[in-house]
Order: C-alpha cells, then structure tokens, then sequence
C-alpha cells in the first residue's frame, strides 16, 4: 500500500539486498523475502481498466527501481578498473556505476511490466513474474552485445549440488524457476488453501533442485578408477601481478622473467611428473610476440622437452605487407612449442564494450574517451570461436567475460578460460566471474581450466566441483593432473529446448489463470 518516496526506496532496497544472493556472499535465503517483496508492490499497483497504460508504466517503474539497485549493488566494482588509470577515467565511474545498472535494469522493468499484463489475484501471477523474469535474462545475453552477469540464476546454483539443475534448463531456465521458488513465500498471506499449495510447490521445486544434484554427483563415476579415462598434467601460473603496474608497462622484461621462473619450477608432485602443459593467464606477455624473436626463444628454452606454453597474449595481424598501414590486434590465447615457435592462436570472439572497443567510437571519442583496456590500438574480434588443439585434445579457449556466455561453445574436450581480474581488485567482481565461468563446465559437461592473473584460478570437474586451488592475491604455480573424464549428460531434450517448453507450461499457466480469474471476477 506504499506511495511515494517510501515505495521507491523499498523498491531499490529490495533490489539491492537481493544482490547479496550472488558471490561471494551466496545469501540466496534473502531472495525469499525481496521477490515476495517485489510481488506485493506490483499486487499495489491500481488496475484501472481505463488506465492500463498507467498500469503497465507503473510496473516498469517497479521492476526498474528493483533492478537498479540490484546491478548498482552487484557491480559496483567495475569502478575498480577506472581508478587504474584514474586521470583519465575517473570522470566516468558515474556513468559505469550507476549508468550501466540503470540500462540493464530495463530488462527487469520489461519483465514486470509483462507480467503485470498477465496478474491474476492469484498464485498464477507468480507463474507470469517468472515467465518474463526468465525472458529478461534471455534477452540481456545478447541484445546490445549481451551482458548476462549476476543473472538470477545463478543465485540459485551456489554450490556444485544445486549447479546440476542447468543441464535440463540452462542458465535462464533456472532463472525463471529460480524467481517462481523465491516468490512463493507471496502465498502465505493469500488464504490457507493458497498457502497449502505454495509449500507443495517450495517442496516440490527446492527438492527436485537439490534431488537431482545429489542424484548426479552420486552417480559421477571416479575418473581415478577408470583405467581408460585420459588425463593431461598442466601447470597453473599465476603471477599475481599488479594491474598499474601492467597498464603502465613498468619493467616488462621483469614481469616477463618472473613468468619464466615460475614455469621453470620443478614439479610440486613426483608422482604427476613434469606438466605437459604450462598456462599463463590472459594478456601475461608484456610483449607482442612475433616483434620479440628473443622472446619466444627464451620461452623454448624455459619449457621442457615436449612441453607447450598456452598463454594469453596480444596477437598481431598485419592488414597489408605495408607495415605502414597498420594492423589488427586480437586479445588471443597462442599455443607456444618447445622450440619456441607459435603453433596455434585463438582469438577473443566477444569484446568487452569500453573495455576492448569503443561502441559509437565517434561519438564517445569526441568527449575523450577510449577503450579502457585497449586505449593505445583497440582490439579487433574474431569471427567465429576456434579450438586449439593439443596431444589430440580439442580445447576451447574462453578469454575473460566470455565465459559468462551460456550456450556460446563449440564442442572440445576441455574449457581453458583465462581471464585478468586485476582490473577490479579485491571486490565482488573476481568472485562473482569465478562462479559463472564453473557453471560452463556443468553446461558443457567437460572440465574446466580456469586461470586468472591475480587469483580465484583453478581446475573444475565436468560437475563444477574444484579440483585444484590458488587463491586470490597469491603468487605461485600449481600442478594439476586434469582427468579429461566427460559427465554422463542426462538422457532428455536440450537444455535450450527444455527452456522454451518451460516457457510454454508457464505461458499456459499464467494465462489459465487470467481465465479462471476474470470468470470468477
């Protein structure tokens, strides 16, 4: 029944509290008290039948008011990589921290907007919020170039148990059964037999979810006790090097050496033996490789007999045989040999916007501003996803955010994401892309590598448990033996498929619903 300035804060409220559901704080109990709280505020908007504009303006405004706080208090941290070169970026933290939000916080105000098109004064409006909440997180993947972080979703897959859900729905099937399980708490206060069937419902829908992790986790077979199951030693390398420190590209060559020594350890286990490969994290060569002969020689000369470097580095291409004329550069992942020749190369498919490319470059050049990652060249994009491959093993290189993508890998045998969250610091914003990058290898069903340059790497499973460990802010190396074991998928439709039935079962319950209401009405 609020009005006002007391309605919009509590919207906002809301939405940021909700915020607490995603890493590192896991708090997904608060989305059982902020989505009733959406519910009842859209239940207070007046349905005029002479006034449904206002009646849909007013839901957008809602679920915008939920989402603003939500993304404002859920990526706040990208102001983090501004202040890396605070002269000429710090003007823009408003924008990023409350201009962003505010853009993506109309997919939110498009979702309740729907929704309330769809609101019965029944439990068949919880159906119609989770039906366009789902489509909302659907369309944020992609429109504008797509920016699907901290979707609902993953509020609800905290840990490797409740992740398993996302092979028979996806990322945003899960978000829309995710925001109906939040809402149900809505129908405690709508009558006994309303309350009877929403704690059906939380039962039926919470214990399916943990049900079938436990399920699969208990049926994964032990890739230690299987004799043909192919596994692959790798070396982690993390330098943990100072993002100011990489922008301003102080003393490369000993960034560079340290990168070198840390290869060169000899191995952590006797029992692994020495890695066959070695991996670096995104953008590690201070150097563009094919201008420095001298380093790539000294990579052949680090690596052992029959080792290979993956690393992330800029790769350069040459757009004529006039050097004059300039040239592309690829933010890329280059397989390095023993001899010290480049093998392979993938390139980063999607760049980060003002981070990597500069959208209306024209227009945001006139004001001063560039690419924040990229200020000196701009990154070019690949055209589509290569697959390195290695010891006849199909690895699929993810670079950075790419890794937040649901559904946007080839098939391959091993996800290798390496990524720079040194931008961000010691925020929110490493753990949260930690997260969202193992729920790629549930997905997928194929273990995951996961390196960053300043820390949350690791190895995960074809489940999304961890297998190995470097924490943040550590300098070191780790040696992993990676079974290349694959997870027996689930005997039934596609997971994008089965998210588009699900879309047909709400859409007929919803709209059921507005039936049965209006006759009764």
């Amino acid at each position: 029944m609020l009005r006002g300035w007391p309605r919009v804060l509590l919207c906002f409220a809301a939405g940021a509290v909700t915020s607490l559901a995603q890493a590192p704080f896991h708090a997904f109990i608060v989305c059982f008290v902020t989505f009733p709280i959406l519910v009842f505020v859209l239940d207070g908007i007046t349905a005029d039948p002479d006034k449904r504009l206002s009646t849909v303006r007013q839901a957008f405004a809602t679920g915008w008011l939920f989402g603003w706080g939500y993304f404002i208090a859920g990526l706040w941290w990208l102001s983090n990589a501004l202040l890396v070169e605070a002269p000429e970026f710090a003007w823009f933290i408003p924008v990023a921290v409350f201009g962003l939000p505010a853009v993506l916080a109309v997919f939110y105000g498009l979702a309740t907007a729907f929704a309330r098109v769809f609101w019965p004064d029944s439990m068949g409006r919880l159906f119609s919020l989770a039906l366009f909440f789902g489509l909302a997180e659907w369309l944020r993947s992609f429109v504008l170039t797509g920016f699907p972080w901290n979707a609902i979703g993953y509020a609800a897959m905290p840990v490797p148990v409740l992740m398993q859900s996302v092979v028979l729905f996806g990322l945003f099937g899960v978000s829309a059964l995710g925001v109906l399980l939040f809402s149900l708490p809505a129908a405690a206060i709508a009558g006994r037999r309303s309350r009877v069937i929403g704690a059906l419902l939380v039962i039926l829908l919470g214990g399916s979810h943990g049900g079938f992790g436990l399920y699969r986790l208990a049926m994964a077979p032990d890739p230690a006790l299987d004799a043909e199951t192919r596994s692959i030693s790798v070396r982690l390398v993390q330098p943990n090097l100072d993002q100011s420190q990489k922008v301003a590209r102080e003393d490369p060559a000993a960034t560079f050496d340290d990168l070198l020594a840390l290869s060169a350890l000899p191995p952590e286990d006797g029992s692994i033996g020495q890695p066959s490969w070695v991996i670096w994290p995104e953008t590690a060569v201070p150097y563009i490789l094919t201008r420095q002969p001298a380093a790539l020689a000294a990579i052949g000369d680090t690596l052992a007999d029959g080792q290979v470097l993956l690393t992330g580095a800029v790769r350069e291409e040459l757009t004529s045989s006039d050097t004059r004329q300039g040239s592309r550069f690829y933010n890329s992942v280059l397989a390095v040999s023993d001899a010290g020749i480049i093998t392979g190369a993938a390139d980063k498919v999607r760049l980060v916007p003002f981070g990597e490319f500069l959208p209306l470059s024209d227009v945001f050049r006139q004001l001063g501003l560039d690419a924040i990652a990229a200020a000196d060249r701009g990154y070019s994009s690949a055209a589509t996803r290569s697959v390195l491959t290695l010891d006849d093993i199909n690895i699929v290189p993810l670079v950075c955010y790419e890794a937040i993508f649901p559904a946007q890998l080839v098939p391959g045998d091993i996800i290798l994401n390496v990524t720079n969250d040194g931008w961000f610091g010691n925020t929110p914003g490493p753990y949260q892309h930690m997260h969202q990058s193992r729920l790629r290898a549930v997905e997928a069903g194929i273990p995951l590598i996961r390196l960053a340059n300043t820390g949350l790497s690791g190895v995960f499973d074809p489940y999304g448990r961890a297998e190995a460990w470097i924490s943040f802010g550590e300098r070191g190396a780790a040696d992993v033996e990676v079974p290349l074991a694959k997870a027996q998928m689930v005997a039934v439709l596609d997971a994008n498929f089965n998210y588009w039935l699900l879309n047909v079962i709400l859409s007929i319950i919803t709209l059921t619903s507005v039936i049965l209401w209006r006759r009764r009405r």
